[in-house]
């Protein structure tokens, strides 16, 4: 019996009964409780207390000096019970009629109100792309509508996609990944004498986060002493300008997670800005980029993406170097799609790693959401899988339910072509 890291009494009983009922655990197999403690990651005891749980309620037994056992019935025990049922049922089945004339009333409501809010939904996606739509910088978008939900969510992006529409239960998140772990998030900022703003990388665009600009005088030649006094006034205020920036972005690194910093200015603040930034913003820096002080943000962004290039071509190669020893030694990694997908099911991905474009057709348990790569059943409840044309939907999915990240490996490495694209490091 495969199943996903758990740690509640209850929710190992719930699975073992599932596997009991969908005959994954045949009547007289033994149950060892190191087995299962080592498969739900918890301590024996609290197996032993699921296990007494299910004593209680008949669906196993305990054998001296032997251990737990699922309950074999007897010939004559099932025969019983099934007595009792024909006594039982039929008077359940005459009762029920019209409970079950309520919930096909509700169910036919409910469907009649899911197709509203998908009417209301298309009729908003139709709306925006007629009056708030801009395709200025934008080659492709993306949009999320759940009426019921109360979402609305378009995203811009910087590549072409194939059009498509999707009704389904969860966000399309397959077409998407190019965006997680790559360069969005990034901070770009300019720093000069007057200039200083700071900018966040989303879908391909930089986004004002903070501008301290500020007036300085102009230089003159006045001469003498008042010419000295003016210039060091002028220097003042240049330095508490350069102070202020450097206060700006360490408040803008301090409220992200894991996000690194591209500076661009002239030669002749950089390091005097450097020693003004905090410890923890210094670490976050990927480089300077030459641009002018009056460039715009596209320019900018066209300055600083060889620095955010080249450090993300660097993870990369330090994410794969960790991959390709751990599957080396059989270690905490997964290699290809049904390693991988099994993984992501059982809560076990840290760190999921998809070459760009690659997906298969994959297979989801409608149950209870479990993927993997081939058809058949699930092995937790014996439900029937349903096909999914898009796998990686899947694997995203399933790795962020359970906390883990994604990272879309580069064109420029091939280290997981031989796996299918897919491959990922897992926590245990």
């Amino acid at each position: 019996m495969s199943t996903p890291i758990e740690s509640s009494q209850a929710e190992i009983s719930r699975r073992v009964v599932e596997a009991i009922l969908a005959q994954k655990l045949a009547p007289g197999e033994r149950l060892g409780e190191q087995p299962l403690a080592d498969m739900f990651g918890v301590s024996r005891t609290l197996v032993r207390e699921a296990l007494m749980q299910l004593q209680a309620r008949g669906f196993v037994e305990v054998r001296a000096r032997s251990g737990w056992y699922v309950v074999e019935p007897s010939f004559e025990e099932a025969r019983e019970t099934y007595a009792a049922r024909r006594v039982i049922e039929p008077g359940m089945l005459r009762d029920a009629g019209k409970p079950l004339q309520a919930i096909v009333r509700k169910l036919r409501q409910h469907v009649a109100d899911e197709r509203k809010a998908i009417a209301r939904s298309i009729e908003r996606i139709d709306g925006w792309f007629g009056s708030e739509f801009s395709r200025e910088g934008v080659r492709g978008v993306a949009v999320f509508s759940a009426e019921r939900e109360d979402l609305f969510l378009p995203l811009p992006l910087p590549w072409p996609v194939e059009d498509e529409a999707r009704i389904a239960k969860q966000l399309y998140l397959a077409p998407l990944v190019r965006l997680v772990g790559r360069d969005d998030g990034a901070l770009v900022a300019y720093v000069g004498r007057e200039r200083g703003d700071v900018y966040r990388l989303r879908a391909g665009q930089l986004i004002p986060l903070a501008d301290e600009s500020t007036d300085v005088p102009g230089r003159h030649d006045q001469g003498g002493w008042s010419q000295g006094r003016y210039e060091r006034h002028i220097e003042t205020i240049v330095d508490r300008h350069l102070r202020d920036v450097a206060d700006a972005l360490d408040r803008c690194v301090r409220g992200l997670r894991d996000v690194r910093v591209v500076l661009a200015g002239p030669e002749e603040t950089r390091s005097g800005f450097e020693a003004l930034l905090a410890p923890e913003t210094r670490a976050t820096l990927v480089g300077w980029a030459a641009a002018e002080a009056h460039v715009d943000a596209p320019r900018l962004l066209e300055a600083a993406r060889p620095l955010l290039d080249e450090w993300r071509a660097g993870r990369e190669e330090g994410l794969l170097a960790r991959w390709r020893e751990e599957a080396a030694r059989n270690g905490r990694a997964a290699t290809g799609w049904e390693e991988t997908l099994q993984a992501a099911s059982d809560g076990r991905v840290e760190l999921l790693l998809v070459q760009d474009g690659a997906d298969r057709p994959a297979f989801v348990c409608p149950a209870c959401g479990r993927a993997q790569a081939e058809d058949g059943s699930c092995p937790l409840d014996g439900t029937t899988l349903q096909a999914a044309d898009t796998g990686l939907d899947l694997a995203v999915h399933q790795t962020l339910t359970h906390g883990g990240t994604v990272e879309v490996i580069g064109e420029e490495h091939h280290d997981l072509e031989p796996v299918g694209g897919l491959a990922a490091l897992l926590r245990f």
